[in-house]
């Protein structure tokens, strides 16, 4: 088997030469067509050319399997037939990625070894296969684990902890005293352990409060760019295991978000709250402090969560309410322009009944 890159305006395009039927071996889907298909690449529905397969895993989609100029696509189970062959499986988008991570390179790879720029403080440890790129700082007391990469420039504050398997890309800064564990993925620009945002006012001056907790993340975690994670006031702000958060993110002091959660982009958290397991967070939502937004709640885009969201709900609108309510609620914001021409032409009758009603008064006397 092998490979080669083709790197141009459009990106990355795999180049394989493979029959449909061995491909189909190699993610373990069935075939509906002709098998003896040649495949030479790999590429989007869209952008795809005569030779490449292709998949749709988005029922909407599936409209584009007979416009697309893909020799064969890779479809969800309930796709029976089409009039190009198709690989069938349970998940498509899964299966694509698997054929895509077999024939193309893996960049991320890079040799072993400390680069003579980095700076290694006093007592650090570092574990096996470790790759510390150019330029970057690891303070006293830190501990590093196996086959973990910090690619340029990051920083590791001291007494930290970083497991086995993490890729750390350029620009990270990892505070003091912070606890990543295994193969944790951390995007350029992301700051963990920055102070919470904390302040007593007293006569309208603002005295900073000391931020002596810090940040741990579990397993399998995957942070975005330009994330921020402020360390807790005492104890720890809490990220676990196998959670995925996008670029933009703000997660405040002592803050806890359960397993398998997902945050997306620009969204905010508030201290002290409580985001339970399979949470979704959708673009820019807002949760106030101190709350908690119970398993596998769904929280849809926009929306500013001011109270306890139960286990399973799905909220929506400012202040969130139950998705329901909040589009019965938008449905009528929608109407009320009508609504206040009725109003106004009701007022207007009424005040030309009063009149007239005045005037029979006056008559009667």
């Amino acid at each position: 088997m092998s490979s080669k890159s083709i790197y141009d305006e459009n990106g990355f395009r795999p180049s394989i030469n493979m029959s449909l039927t061995r491909i189909a071996e190699l993610i373990d889907a069935e075939i509906v067509g002709d098998g003896n298909v040649l495949i030479t690449g790999i590429s989007g529905i869209k952008e795809a050319q005569k030779g490449d397969i292709t998949f749709v895993a988005n029922p909407k989609y599936v409209s584009l399997i007979s416009t697309t100029h893909a020799s064969a696509i890779i479809t969800s189970r309930d796709v029976e037939k089409a009039e190009k062959p198709i690989i069938r499986t349970d998940d498509p988008s899964i299966a694509f990625s698997k054929l895509v991570s077999i024939f193309s390179p893996d960049e991320k790879k890079v040799a072993p070894g400390v680069h003579p720029t980095a700076v290694i403080g006093k007592d650090v440890i570092l574990g096996k296969n470790i790759s510390i790129q150019p330029y970057v700082v690891i303070s006293d007391g830190v501990v590093i684990g196996d086959n973990t990469v910090l690619h340029a420039s990051v920083y590791v504050g001291h007494h930290s902890r970083i497991g086995s398997n993490c890729l750390i890309h350029p620009h990270v800064t990892i505070r003091e005293r912070v606890t990543i564990k295994n193969r944790i993925i951390i995007h350029s620009g992301t700051v963990i352990g920055s102070d919470g945002f904390g302040y007593a006012t007293v006569k309208d001056v603002h005295y900073k409060i000391s931020q002596i907790g810090t940040v741990y993340i579990d397993d399998d975690v995957e942070i975005g760019a330009n994330v921020t994670i402020d360390r807790a006031r005492f104890g720890r702000t809490h990220i676990k295991r196998g959670t995925k958060i996008d670029n933009l993110v703000q997660i405040a002091h002592n803050v806890e978000i359960g397993e398998n959660s997902i945050i997306v982009a620009q969204s905010g958290i508030s201290g002290s709250t409580l985001i339970g397991k399979g949470v979704i967070l959708a673009g820019q939502s807002g949760v106030v402090g101190h709350i908690s937004i119970g398993d596998n709640a769904r929280v849809a885009a926009q929306a500013g969560v001011t109270k306890s969201v139960p286990s399973g709900e799905v909220v929506s609108g400012y202040p969130a309410r139950p998705h329901g309510t909040a589009k019965r609620i938008n449905a009528c914001v929608q109407k009320l322009p009508d609504f206040y021409k009725c109003v106004k032409s009701l007022q207007e009758k009424v005040k030309k009944l009063e009149e007239e009603l005045k005037s029979l008064q006056v008559k009667a006397s």
